[in-house]
């Protein structure tokens, strides 16, 4: 193997360990979620991308931006979050065209129970992930970039 093979291979590697933690990470989220406040990982993410607005709302592409979906598919998780009264949409008084989502007192409310779940299944999958060779590297790394707490 040639050294521009070798760099793809590295490259490759470090994609499929990422892919890896990602999943692990994802299916616990998801299982936590699910099970204590009947939420999905992306209906987590758009209350918690709403959550951040300080009093503001979010247009759709901008909420389609922060979910990593295509626009019709936050198109659909809105419509469910919406049914679900946890969010609310709001014409834009500038542009005929554009609607704004915001988070309802119910969605508050719901994120509020979430968010601890979400960031304790998210701490305790990074740590068990931290014991296995394979993906201790790809954790260090995101842990170096994160605040710990005092």
């Amino acid at each position: 193997m040639g050294i521009a093979d070798d760099a793809v291979e590295v490259r490759a590697q470090g994609w499929r360990t990422l892919a890896a933690l990602h999943g692990l990470i994802d299916s616990e989220l998801e299982r936590a979620l699910a099970a204590s406040v009947e939420l999905s990982v992306v209906e987590y993410t758009v209350l918690d991308a709403l959550s951040r607005q300080d009093g503001w709302h979010m247009r759709m592409q901008q909420l389609a931006r922060a979910t990593a979906l295509s626009p019709s598919a936050t198109t659909r998780l809105v419509n469910r979050l919406e049914d679900r009264a946890l969010i609310t949409r709001i014409l834009c008084a500038d542009d005929r065209r554009g609607i704004y989502t915001e988070l309802t007192p119910a969605g508050r409310a719901l994120y509020e129970q979430a968010h601890p779940i979400h960031d304790e299944t998210l701490a305790r999958v990074l740590a068990e992930a931290a014991q296995q060779p394979e993906l201790a590297p790809v954790v260090e790394v995101l842990q170096a970039g994160v605040v710990q707490p005092a």
